[in-house]
C-alpha cells in the first residue's frame, strides 16, 4: 500500500511487476509493489533493470487535508455518513491472540492534514480498531547530531491513542549516516542502531504503540541493500536484535516480522522469490523473534477468493486488459494462494502462529483519466470491485483463523498524494478531492466480528 506499495515499466511483450503498498519506500510511504518478474506473453526483450522497478512517494508534501469527519460523504449525490458518538473506549492490556484486528494504513506524516480528523474518521466512521502508520527513521534522524525531527510523527501517534485506536508502526529506512554504503534503502551496518531508535521511540510514546513491524519487503534489494545482499539469515539476526529491544521496553508490544513482497522467481540480487525467502527465514529461526508473521498482497485484478490457477475461469478473464493473472498463472497474482501458502509454511513449524497482513488492497482508476505506469490492472477494477474485494478479503481473513491483524492499504493517500499517477492514489478509499469512494461506505457498513 507503504510506501509503500514501486514499478518496472511494462514492455510491449513482457509484463514485469514487483509487489509492494505502500506502503515502505522513498518519501512518506509507497504503494504495494506488483510481483516481479512474470512474463505475460512470450518475451522477446529482457526485463528492465530492477532499479527502475520503484514507485515511491516523494518527500513529504504539505498538501491537501482530509475533510473534517462530519462532512465526509460516501460519494457525490449520496447522503453523508453519520459519525458515531465521540466517546473513546479505553485500551487496556495486550490484544488477545484470539481476536481479529481490523486496521487501515493512514498517511503517517503528521505535517500533512489533521491527524485528529483522520483518527476520528477511522474510528468513528469506519469502525476500525487498529491503524497503521509508517515511520521513516531517516526522516527523524537525518544526521547523528541528536537534533531529531519527531514532529513528523508525534501527532499521528498521539491522536491514534487519544481516539482509542490500537497502533501498529512499520519502521523502515536507516539514515545514510548509519550505512557505509550511504542511502536509506537498507539496514544500518550496526543492527544495534536500529534497536536504539526503536527504544527511543517507545520511550517517547510509552503505552501508545501496540505493534511494530520490523522492516519492509526485505526480499527486494531496493529495501535491503547490504554488504551481504538479500539474506534471510541476516534478516533473522536483525529481527532478533529488534525483538529483544522492543520486548525489553514493553513486552506487550506485538513484534511483526517484515512482510515480504510476493514475487516471481528472483536472482537473489535484485529480488528473491518470497516463498523461497520465507523457507530460509523460517529455517533460520524467524518464529523465535516474531509474535506474528508479516505479509503483503496487492490484489491486482482478481478477487480475494481466486486461487492462482483458477483466475482463467473467472468472468473477468474474458474482459481484462491486464492479462498477467489469466495468461501467466503464478501464485504472486493471487491474494488467496499467497496467504494460504504463507500460513501453511508458518504453521507447519508453529501451529499457533498467525499472519499479520500489514498491507493489502485493490487499486482502481475509475473516475480518473490516468493511472500510474505499471499499474494497468487498476483499469480493470471498478469502484464497486474495489469495495467488494476489500470487504470480502477482511471477512475471508477473519474466518480463516490464520490472520491476527489486517491493514488495508490505504485510507487517505488519495488527497495527500500527487494525483492519479501517484502509485498509492488508486488504492485509496478517499479520492483526490478528499471525497470517500464507495469502499469507504462499504467498510463503514461491514460487520466487525472480533
Amino acid at each position: 500500500m507503504p510506501r509503500h506499495p514501486k514499478m518496472i515499466p511494462w514492455l510491449t511483450t513482457i509484463l514485469v511487476v514487483l509487489l509492494a503498498a505502500l506502503a515502505a519506500c522513498g518519501g512518506e510511504e509507497a504503494a504495494p509493489e506488483p510481483a516481479a518478474p512474470l512474463e505475460q506473453t512470450a518475451a522477446t526483450e529482457p526485463a528492465e533493470p530492477a532499479e527502475a522497478a520503484v514507485a515511491t512517494l516523494p518527500p513529504p508534501v504539505i498538501a491537501g487535508e482530509i475533510l473534517p469527519t462530519p462532512t465526509l460523504a460516501v460519494a457525490e449525490g449520496e447522503p453523508l455518513l453519520e459519525a458515531a458518538p465521540p466517546a473513546t473506549p479505553a485500551i487496556s492490556g495486550p490484544f488477545s491472540p484470539d481476536s481479529f484486528g481490523y486496521g487501515i494504513q493512514v498517511h503517517g506524516n503528521a505535517t500533512v492534514g489533521n491527524p485528529a480528523d483522520t483518527m476520528a474518521a477511522v474510528h468513528d466512521q469506519l469502525g476500525m480498531n487498529w491503524v497503521k502508520a509508517q515511520i521513516q527513521w531517516w526522516l527523524v534522524e537525518p544526521d547523528p547530531t541528536g537534533d531529531d525531527q519527531w514532529f513528523f510523527y508525534d501527532a499521528v501517534i498521539d491522536e491514534a491513542h487519544n481516539k482509542g485506536l490500537r497502533l501498529m508502526l512499520s519502521v523502515v529506512g536507516a539514515p545514510a549516516w548509519t550505512r557505509a554504503a550511504g542511502g536509506e534503502n537498507g539496514p544500518p551496518d550496526e543492527y544495534n542502531e536500529y534497536a536504539r531508535f526503536l527504544g527511543e521511540m517507545i520511550d517517547r510514546h510509552p503505552g501508545q504503540i501496540d505493534a511494530i513491524e520490523v522492516w519492509n519487503e526485505e526480499n527486494l534489494d531496493r529495501e535491503w541493500t547490504s554488504a551481504n545482499g538479500i539474506s534471510p539469515e541476516d534478516y533473522v539476526r536483525f529481527l532478533q536484535v529488534a525483538h529483544d529491544a522492543i520486548k525489553a521496553k514493553d513486552p506487550n508490544i506485538i513484534v511483526i516480522s517484515g512482510a515480504l513482497s510476493p514475487t516471481g522467481a528472483g536472482d537473489w540480487v535484485r529480488w528473491a522469490d518470497d516463498f523461497e525467502y520465507l523457507d530460509r527465514a523460517l529455517a533460520a529461526g524467524m518464529l523465535n523473534y516474531a509474535d506474528c508473521v508479516g505479509a503483503h498482497h496487492n490484489g491486482y485484478n482478481i478477487g480475494p477468493d481466486v486461487a492462482y490457477d483458477a483466475a482463467g475461469a473467472t468472468a473477468k478473464a474474458a474482459t481484462a486488459t491486464f492479462r498477467g493473472p489469466f495468461d501467466n498463472p503464478h501464485h504472486s497474482w493471487s491474494f488467496y494462494t499467497t496467504l494460504n501458502t504463507y500460513a501453511d509454511k508458518v504453521q507447519a513449524i508453529d501451529p499457533n502462529k498467525k499472519l499479520c497482513v500489514t498491507e493489502f488492497g485493490w487499486a482502481t482508476s475509475e473516475g480518473y483519466a490516468e493511472f500510474p505506469l505499471g499499474f494497468e490492472f487498476a483499469q480493470d477494477n471498478t469502484l464497486q470491485d474495489q469495495a467488494g474485494y476489500i470487504v470480502q478479503a477482511f471477512t475471508q481473513m477473519n474466518e480463516s483463523g490464520d490472520v491476527w491483524l489486517a491493514f488495508l492499504f490505504n485510507f487517505d493517500f488519495g488527497n495527500k498524494g500527487n494525483g492519479p499517477t501517484d502509485d498509492p492514489v488508486p488504492y485509496s478509499i478517499i479520492d483526490t478531492q478528499g471525497i470517500p469512494r464507495p469502499a469507504y461506505g462499504a467498510l463503514a457498513d461491514m460487520p466487525k466480528n472480533p
